[in-house]
């Protein structure tokens, strides 16, 4: 029978919780409810006390209670409820969370619900579900569903709410405590794509599939680079393809798609082959043109479509980013190839096209030649980076980069065989072009 755990906080939303929980019971699923709250008193009996959670997170709840930092109180339940959540899946007693709350609620429930793998269902009931979810959601599958009402009792609106989110919930935990994938040997490849990168991706992705791969294409805006960083340093992936790094114009200028300070760190951190390239670096992304910064509107700026704004980098900025990508490839411990495409990085970055710079390109060229060693493999083509030729080069030297770091058939266990076998693909030569 699927277990579904719900996290929350009884001494303010008891009542919702337990109608929840009989929810679920009559959906034919177990329950297991969690205590996260720390003022009050419960209103509902939970299966794990709040005195459990902080003790777990190393704190004692009466500590909590007199310090009164409603802040820190969160923080430490939340590391708690993180804690608790990640054991139960690890034996077996978790096939589903669901969480319900505010502005406070939501970030702790939410915090614990990231700590658990993609693919294991996740649900936030949340007041805030209409706006800016990316703090609650972050670069895992969280679903969130609006509340529309405040969580604050059973009423006509809210037990609707609660039921459909009880019964989705069910439903996908006892889809999860009973699927069988599809048995597949295929490896896994990350590829990043942005539109104007994507014929690139696209006869990238087609190139890899014919040899035996399969493609998870990420959408570079933020949360594309971070879920990509995430499978990779959760082992899901025998490569990467990080054709889009568009990400990193954001992150140094201010953008709205930055997937942080650490994106194009992950597969040099585990020692993952990796090709990279330029794509899209030569812009930077706000949404529609009245929310530019006023400081930017000056800059070259073009309307992508009513939602979204580009912005075309300059040479400085092209600079500042080849210093950075070249810092963060040196890194790698494992091997490496960068793709320079000399005639266009996007779409509108070649000639014609309004973003054509040759000056700003040279910029961002010239400083990654500076600063990258000689460990790392560099390809300059006297192309733009949609030619298939470019791509097909990048794919190709990915699939041989694969296949390097197969041992010796000599050295393979029968363990280590079935292991190559779910992640290596056939191997097709040929040289880069």
């Amino acid at each position: 029978m699927a277990t579904v755990v719900l996290v929350g906080t009884l001494d303010t939303k008891g009542q919702e919780y337990a109608y929840l929980r009989e929810r679920l019971r009559a959906e034919g699923c177990d329950v297991l409810l969690v205590d996260a709250g720390v003022k009050g008193t419960p209103l509902t009996q939970p299966d794990i006390s709040r005195e459990e959670v902080a003790r777990v997170a190393g704190a004692e709840l009466a500590e909590l209670v007199t310090r009164g930092d409603r802040g820190a109180a969160i923080e430490t339940m939340a590391r708690g409820a993180t804690a608790i959540l990640t054991d139960l899946f690890a034996q077996g007693r978790l096939h589903g969370v669901l969480g319900l709350g505010g502005s406070g609620g939501s970030a702790l429930v939410t915090q614990a619900m990231r700590a658990l793998p993609i693919g294991v269902p996740k649900l936030m009931v949340s007041t805030l579900a209409s706006g800016d979810t990316r703090p609650y959601v972050g670069a895992v599958d969280i679903a969130m569903m609006y509340s529309v009402v405040d969580i604050a009792g059973i009423n006509r609106l809210s037990e609707r709410i609660l039921s459909n989110a009880a019964a989705a919930i069910a439903g996908m935990a006892r889809t999860y405590a009973s699927f069988q994938p599809t048995p597949s040997s295929r490896p896994l490849i990350g590829a990043t794509m942005f539109g104007v990168t994507t014929p690139c991706v696209t006869e990238a992705r087609r190139y890899l599939e014919e040899r035996g791969y399969e493609v998870l294409v990420f959408h570079a805006t933020g949360t594309g680079g971070q879920s990509l960083e995430a499978l990779v340093r959760g082992g899901f992936l025998a490569g990467v393809l990080d054709i889009t790094t568009t990400e990193l114009a954001d992150e140094l200028v201010g953008g709205v798609l930055s997937a942080g300070p650490e994106r194009l760190e992950a597969a040099g951190q585990v020692g993952l082959p990796q090709v990279v390239s330029l794509g899209a670096l030569d812009m930077v992304n706000f949404g529609p043109i009245e929310t530019v910064p006023e400081k930017f509107r000056s800059r070259r700026l073009y309307k992508h479509n009513p939602t979204v704004t580009l912005m075309r980098t300059t040479p400085e900025e092209c600079a500042a980013l080849g210093h950075i990508i070249a810092r963060k490839l040196n890194q790698a411990r494992g091997p490496t190839a960068l793709f320079i495409p000399l005639r266009g990085v996007s779409l509108i970055d070649t000639e014609g096209q309004p973003f054509y710079d040759p000056a700003a390109d040279q910029a961002l060229i010239s400083a990654l030649k500076a600063d990258l060693q000689p460990h790392i493999e560099v390809h300059e083509l006297d192309m733009d980076l949609n030619d298939p030729r470019f791509a097909r080069a990048m794919a190709r030297r990915l699939d041989e980069l694969i296949q390097q770091q197969r041992p010796p058939a000599s050295e393979q266990t029968d363990s280590g065989q079935a292991q190559t076998q779910q992640t290596q693909a056939p191997h097709e030569g040929g040289a880069v072009s």
